[in-house]
């Protein structure tokens, strides 16, 4: 008997030791087959374009197809959900921002992730302003026009939004609070769409991020009022900064980062980062990002662990106004 259990011991033990061989051999040879980026907004928006531009430059550095993936809905928590809720192999990962891995965590009372504890953070990506733009026809052009505007029919302005919890809200919220204005708030399942009404005219305003509003100001079909950080975007010289326009606490910065599931091996986590940092050194991409008005971030902010503090700090910065906002997600 005593010699029974102790083969049975043996076995299980060679059982594991196989296991993290055949783990280790697979965690080498990443990746066997295609890789999806799932994008948690509308295709065309800000974070549909940064995941397309990168996973291509990843797909050729890896070896394998990058397929992006959008998967829309309640500020893009549904997306994220599935990521979280995902194999942790390498094969899933979410291209994330202030809304899905901040916010959300005080506007989803039930959130089915806690973005602090749930994914691997990999490495931030980009990082852009929000500006202020309105329909061509609302005949504002200043930031002071545009608060005398909405004050003058409270109740009646109209802002869209990426959705409830979206960096676009939480930018609304703010400019709400620093203005005493009431602008309406129209939500949206991504940017994108948004944008579409506001060139419709069904909308008044919107805070788009600089990536995506600068084609529309430069070919004039949008009134840029005011860009959210206290310098001029590069891509829209002619926008004033919120320094400049007199609202200097107007300061919100949208990030893009990318995310895998809990428990992916670091090993693999590491080789995603190094092939994102092999893009943002391509001479073509750092040119299309800077065209488009996203900042790459300095060397020194690439890190997993870099990323997993700026996670923590956001939603230490927005969760309590959120909640004292009492803004709920449906």
């Amino acid at each position: 008997m005593i010699a029974l259990r102790k083969f049975y011991r043996l076995a299980a033990f060679t059982s594991l030791l196989l296991a993290a061989g055949v783990s280790a051999q697979a965690q080498d040879r990443y990746p066997t087959r295609p890789i999806t980026i799932v994008v948690p907004f509308a295709a065309g928006g800000p974070t549909d374009i940064l995941a397309r531009l990168i996973g291509q430059s990843i797909g050729q550095t890896l070896g394998q197809q990058v397929v992006v993936e959008d998967v829309t809905g309640a500020g893009g928590t549904i997306g994220a959900t599935r990521v979280a809720r995902a194999e942790p192999d390498g094969y899933t990962m979410v291209m994330g921002n202030l809304g899905t891995h901040a916010a959300s965590l005080g506007i989803y009372q039930k959130l089915p992730y806690d973005p602090r504890t749930d994914f691997e953070p990999v490495i931030l990506v980009a990082s852009t302003p929000m500006v202020l733009v309105t329909r061509k026809t609302l005949g504002v052009h200043t930031l002071d026009e545009t608060i005398a505007y909405a004050k003058a029919s409270k109740g009646k302005t109209t802002m869209g939004s990426a959705g409830i919890g979206s960096i676009s809200h939480l930018t609304l919220l703010l400019f709400n609070h620093l203005t005493g204005v009431d602008v309406v708030h129209v939500p949206y399942r991504g940017l994108s769409e948004a944008t579409n009404d506001l060139l419709g005219g069904q909308i008044d305003l919107l805070f788009d991020q600089v990536v995506t509003a600068t084609p529309h100001i430069v070919n004039g079909n949008e009134n840029p009022i005011v860009v959210t950080i206290p310098q001029r975007a590069a891509s829209i010289p002619n926008v004033p900064s919120a320094n400049e326009a007199g609202l200097p606490n107007l300061q919100t910065v949208a990030w893009t980062a990318l995310f895998v599931p809990k428990k992916t091996p670091a090993a693999i986590v590491n080789k995603i980062n190094g092939a994102v940092q092999k893009a943002m050194q391509e001479p073509l991409i750092a040119k299309r990002l800077a065209e488009i008005g996203a900042d790459v971030p300095p060397p020194e902010q690439r890190s997993a662990e870099t990323l997993r503090q700026l996670v923590n700090a956001e939603v230490d910065k927005w969760v309590p106004l959120i909640e004292a906002a009492g803004i709920v997600g449906q």
